[in-house]
């Protein structure tokens, strides 16, 4: 009995890896198994950026907020625990909007943090 391939199934299952390793240099884009081991790695980093991709805006968030208390006289961990003890739930990204865009409003904001405390 003749042996069999499956040779439509393979092809197409390293085809998916070596169009997805694309605009890579040198062999990483033409050869199956340096291709496999690009996306393989890609695909990994992509996994664990997005992960980290939250964490560096949060940084960044409370960073735009640190800066906007401190120029209206007032630490970052104070104004809030001001917001809390207020009762105002903002989370922290709108916050950093308010303080680079509504300057006006971010005061208002440090002002009844500052009544609170």
């Amino acid at each position: 009995m003749p042996r069999s391939t499956n040779n439509p199934a393979a092809h197409r299952r390293r085809k998916k890896y070596i169009l997805a390793a694309r605009g890579n240099f040198g062999l990483r884009g033409n050869t199956y198994r340096l291709a496999r081991q690009t996306v393989e790695r890609g695909m990994a980093f992509s996994f664990a950026h997005r992960k980290q991709k939250k964490r560096n805006f949060r940084s960044l968030w409370i960073s735009r907020i640190n800066a906007a208390c401190r120029m209206n006289d007032m630490s970052y961990s104070r104004f809030i625990n001001g917001l809390h003890k207020s009762n105002i739930a903002i989370n922290r990204k709108v916050l950093a909007h308010l303080a680079w865009h509504d300057q006006p409003a971010f005061a208002r904001l440090v002002e009844i943090a500052k009544s609170a405390e």
